[in-house]
């Protein structure tokens, strides 16, 4: 089985995968960004090194799905494919970060290996309003993500709420966590919990 989080930057992706993973004992694939050698240049000069970071996030992702569509144990997934295509090159493209000509290359990449990638059998989007995530991008205190602009973050929102109104790739739990705090409540996590039994029952 396949279970992908989705979700904004501070949305509380990773920190959930992390949480899932132990409670039904899923192996967890998660972002590469500890080690991405171009994600702090990003944030400080997104013009410039936008093309390159999204084609490294592209990359390490399609690795990722090869190793998801090969392995026989059940994995949750920090963040989808078509999150780094529908989401973030497009508003670099949408905002001018990204050029006409490097758009349509990276385009062409992601299309030449979306025919490879089987949609997750349970996608978890985390809905979160842009207080919520500036408050989660504070306190996990990453200095690269102090140059986060607010309208960056709204203009992310805005692509994910398109783009999950109209996802119609498998089973999707749409959880609003602007009001949880699954690290520090138990019954928020129970909550969660309870929601995912209920689709993962409804797909078998």
């Amino acid at each position: 089985m396949h279970i992908a989080v989705s979700g904004n930057i501070g949305s509380g992706k990773t920190t959930l995968t992390e949480k899932l993973s132990k409670h039904y004992g899923w192996k967890a694939e998660f972002e590469a960004v500890e080690n991405n050698p171009y994600l702090a240049d990003f944030y400080e000069d997104m013009q410039r090194w936008s093309f390159h970071l999204q084609v490294y996030f592209l990359n390490s992702r399609f690795n990722q799905i090869q190793k998801i569509r090969e392995s026989e144990i059940s994995i949750i997934q920090d963040r989808t494919i078509y999150e780094d295509a529908y989401i973030f090159a497009a508003n670099l493209h949408k905002s001018q970060l990204i050029s006409e000509r490097d758009y349509h290359n990276y385009l062409n990449l992601f299309h030449s290996m979306i025919d490879y990638v089987k949609a997750p059998d349970l996608l978890i989007y985390l809905k979160a309003d842009i207080p919520k995530l500036v408050g989660q991008i504070e306190k996990r205190g990453r200095d690269y993500e102090n140059a986060i602009r607010i309208d960056y973050l709204k203009n992310l929102n805005s692509h994910y709420e398109e783009w999950i109104g109209s996802y119609d790739k498998g089973n999707l739990l749409v959880v609003d966590v602007n009001n949880l705090d699954f690290v520090a409540n138990p019954e928020d996590f129970s909550n969660i919990v309870g929601k995912i039994d209920r689709e993962i029952n409804g797909l078998f």
